[in-house]
């Protein structure tokens, strides 16, 4: 087996796991976890410098990348207005996140990053080939350098930026007016 599919081998398991994990929080009451909220804000802020910083070669990848963040972050605004918030007598303080908006973009995900798998795989095997012969490809990969794959990443790290800073703040005005209430840790 070619070395630059031993990649992709190991990572879609990895992939088609995180994305079950994100269907499967779209449905139902969701506690709020202030920690991994905070670890999620700062993770999704950190990608999106690291991603910023690969637009200096090439601004349209910067421009994709910070449309998408705005767009995500106008959406995730829009997600915390049609959001609902329960007290549960045992999770404490918990919402039901809207689940159109979270299958909207997991579908933008899945539908974007499997088109660029079919735009990409015969660029593979072109250079899969000209390893083979012991010749060096003409053209270098593209599958990096998309301004709409960028596009659709920043709106999922705007959305997620905007929407779990929007939880905490509920939580925190929800801490202030039920002092008494327990809360998940």
């Amino acid at each position: 087996m070619p070395a630059h599919l031993t990649n992709y081998l190991v990572m879609l398991p990895i992939l088609a796991w995180i994305i079950w994990r994100r269907i499967s929080r779209q449905f139902g009451r969701q506690p709020i976890r202030r920690k991994r909220m905070i670890f999620r804000i700062a993770v999704f802020s950190f990608l999106g410098c690291m991603l910023a910083l690969s637009g200096l070669h090439k601004l349209a990848l910067a421009e994709g990348l910070l449309a998408g963040v705005l767009l995500g972050g106008a959406i995730g605004l829009l997600g915390l207005r049609l959001t609902r918030f329960e007290v549960d007598p045992v999770k404490g303080d918990c919402y039901v996140p809207n689940p159109w908006i979270g299958a909207l973009l997991t579908a933008l995900l899945l539908g974007r990053l499997a088109w660029r798998f079919l735009v990409v795989w015969p660029q593979m095997q072109h250079v899969a080939a000209a390893a083979q012969t012991g010749g060096y490809p003409i053209h270098p990969l593209g599958y990096a350098s998309s301004p709409l794959t960028m596009l659709v990443i920043g709106l999922l790290i705007g959305y997620y930026i905007a929407y779990f800073s929007g939880l905490l703040i509920h939580h925190r005005r929800f801490q202030r007016s039920h002092p008494g209430v327990a809360t998940a840790p």
